[in-house]
């Protein structure tokens, strides 16, 4: 019985070793070459769920890959291309604060532009000598929309939407500037109906609708992805279904792990076709 127990430890140890190793060796090959296409991923956790998909536990231990990375690493192999993805918290919450709302990129990417971080976050012109494409998004806050007032303030915080629209439109005179790169917008993340009222609800999705049909401009170098589609599915929140739990409006790792490859094929897509043979959400039209 000792002989049988001490075997199956060996055995278990080796395997473990295995999988340990091999999970080391698919980090070493996450590095860029010379000729990689280079995109980065500015996000925060509700990003992350579609980053990262269903990995941990067992399968984290024995090296699966996160969701979004683990899809460019088989399409590269399956396709001979070299697109490097890499990602980060944007902005971190110190010292700039955990707020990637629409004032945020026009504060940090338009109002104080130039070759020198701002408050430690890359500003667009930093971003784009190091990265071919460049993804963005707001996190789900970004729908607890107020009433517009008289006049639109675009050096405001508060979350209305003519304030939106006037950052928004800086926001997109700041990326035609750089004509050799390519942008990915996220459309906004939605709440759980129990985290917003209807109004905010319906104020959300008359942005979103704006974005589409207004702000983005057909034959540009800006494409969007239609997230707010995919979480709520023609209605003005979050299907319980595919929040994390109950009043959680972060999308659940079931959910990340379904949409990621919809995301990685609309990333490819504005690469190699500029956007033509996927629609918004990044199905194969």
């Amino acid at each position: 019985m000792f002989k049988t127990n001490l075997n199956f430890l060996l055995f278990t140890a080796a395997l473990v070793f295995v999988f340990l190793f091999n999970g080391c060796k698919n980090e070493k090959t996450m590095v860029p070459g010379d000729n990689s296409y280079k995109i980065m991923f500015l996000h925060h956790s509700t990003g992350h769920v579609i980053w990262k998909g269903e990995t941990g536990g067992i399968k984290g231990l024995f090296g699966k890959k996160e969701a979004v990375p683990a899809w460019f690493t088989k399409y590269n192999k399956e396709n001979g291309t070299d697109y490097f993805i890499t990602e980060q918290n944007f902005p971190k919450a110190q010292p700039y604060g955990w707020n990637n709302y629409p004032f945020d990129y026009f504060n940090i990417w338009v109002k104080n532009a130039g070759d020198e971080a701002y408050m430690e976050e890359p500003t667009l012109e930093m971003l784009a000598k190091d990265y071919d494409l460049i993804v963005f998004k707001h996190c789900f806050p970004v729908s607890n929309i107020d009433i517009d007032l008289d006049t639109a303030d675009i050096d405001s915080p508060e979350k209305r939407l003519q304030n939106y629209k006037a950052q928004y439109e800086a926001i997109r005179e700041k990326l035609l500037q750089f004509p050799e790169n390519k942008f990915i917008l996220w459309t906004a993340a939605a709440h759980v109906q129990s985290n917003v009222t209807e109004e905010e609800a319906m104020r959300t999705r008359e942005f979103v609708d704006w974005v589409i049909q207004e702000w983005d401009k057909p034959g540009d170098n800006i494409f969007l992805w239609d997230f707010y589609a995919l979480e709520t599915e023609g209605g003005l929140y979050l299907k319980e279904e595919y929040s994390a739990k109950k009043g959680d409006s972060h999308p659940s790792a079931k959910f990340g792990e379904r949409v990621a490859p919809l995301f990685a094929s609309r990333i490819v897509d504005v690469i190699e076709n500029n956007g033509e043979k996927t629609n918004l959400k990044g199905e194969t039209k």
